[in-house]
């Protein structure tokens, strides 16, 4: 019999979607991978924004914007799941003499060696007066995978992976997230045909 591969884990690593993938929520998307098990997979779709802006979204909540730096930028469709519900990915909030894996919202997931992704409202309310997470990228959805359905997708070439850059999810402009991301790779996204793997 042959030997069982580890199971490989995507969590903070990027998806990067190949060409030959034309689902319309997936076409030329950056996933950022929130976690990665052998039950399945969750990611928000880092590269699609909305014609909604964070002020907006605050606004349809009846929460003022207290962020000039945040007011304009974009809310993201996430993925497929959920679109009615936010998440917001942000950088890690360290509490002066809290453990280091203290979550300081009701509903904060750590991503190992990552970010933070947050689903409660709290970390808009904070948001709203000025505080809150130095970078943040709300996205309404999110993608999930059942088990091993990633797994297969990859096995068909629908993605690539590399591991993730927090500077290409909040510091890069969104049209240039997806060439941002193939160059961690070394590649550039005319080297890639879309019919990779099926020859």
């Amino acid at each position: 019999m042959p030997a069982e591969s580890a199971p490989i884990n995507l969590t903070h690593h990027f998806l990067i979607a190949m060409p030959g993938l034309e689902d319309e929520s997936f076409s030329r998307s950056v996933v950022y991978l929130c976690e990665h098990s052998e039950r399945g997979a969750l990611g928000l779709i880092i590269n699609k924004p909305m014609e909604l802006s964070l002020e907006g979204l605050l606004h349809k909540i009846d929460l003022p914007m207290g962020r000039d730096d945040l007011s304009a930028a974009p809310v993201f469709k996430g993925g497929p799941v959920q679109t009615d519900r936010g998440f917001v990915l942000h950088d890690p909030i360290v509490v002066e003499g809290a453990a280091p894996d203290t979550a300081i919202y009701a509903s904060t997931l750590t991503i190992p060696g990552g970010l933070e992704m947050t689903t409660s409202k709290d970390v808009l309310e904070a948001l709203s007066t000025g505080a809150g997470p130095r970078r943040v990228l709300v996205t309404l959805g999110y993608a999930s995978w059942g088990e091993g359905q990633l797994e297969s997708e990859l096995g068909e070439n629908a993605w690539l992976t590399v591991a993730a850059d927090a500077d290409v999810v909040f510091d890069t402009p969104p049209d240039q997230r997806y060439d941002k991301a193939l160059g961690l790779l070394g590649l550039q996204a005319w080297m890639l045909s879309p019919d990779a793997g099926h020859a």
